[in-house]
């Protein structure tokens, strides 16, 4: 079983109804007790930071997540959801992450020419950094969407995977059973569930 954590942040009908599609056996739930069951997680998220990882402890799912995770249980980030694995972000003030990643989450502006729109917004072709079971049925040249006006950076040690808008981005990062994806796979067509379907094989 695969649980969606419903924290009060994120796209969780459509994210939910991809892995249907796929066959998967995926719940949506806040429930300790249901998580603790779960064979893997997925942790969504749109929004901003410091909202998010409020949410996610007023909860006290981020002790979840933690425990969860140092357990083995696989665990996915999407989005927001992908930042809040990192240590630190300075989205709009300075933020405590998770800390399952090494890495901070800094703004776009100032580090990519100040001609290319923020947020980051459509469709860019991933660029495999290095070989991971999640990107196995990526392509060179295969897209995915992207919305987003903050990166993570100083996360080479998980990186699997960037996007160039105006330099490469962070886009994937993956290590030990920790994975995140700053795209959307939910809405990235073929690609982004070929990305799901590899996360439920994982």
């Amino acid at each position: 079983m695969i649980v969606i954590i419903d924290y009060g942040v994120g796209n969780l009908f459509s994210l939910r109804s991809s892995f249907e599609s796929l066959g998967a056996d995926v719940v949506v739930s806040d429930d300790e007790e249901v998580i603790a069951r779960a064979d893997k997680i997925i942790l969504p998220g749109v929004g901003a930071f410091g909202d998010a990882i409020a949410k996610l402890r007023s909860a006290g799912l981020d002790k979840v997540v933690i425990r969860e995770v140092k357990k083995g249980k696989k665990l996915l980030g999407i989005c927001l959801g992908m930042q809040l694995l990192f240590e630190k972000s300075f989205e709009y003030g300075e933020w405590e992450g998770l800390g399952l990643l090494r890495g901070t989450v800094v703004p776009m502006q100032g580090s990519i020419p100040s001609e290319l729109m923020i947020p980051h917004i459509g469709w860019n072709a991933l660029i495999k950094k290095r070989e991971h079971p999640l990107l196995a049925g990526v392509s060179a040249g295969d897209c995915v969407y992207f919305v987003h006006s903050f990166y993570a950076e100083g996360c080479e040690d998980s990186l699997i995977a960037t996007a160039e808008y105006g330099k490469e981005l962070t886009a994937m990062v993956a290590k030990d059973n920790v994975a995140g994806a700053q795209f959307h796979p939910e809405k990235s067509s073929s690609v982004g569930l070929s990305i799901l379907k590899a996360f439920i094989d994982w």
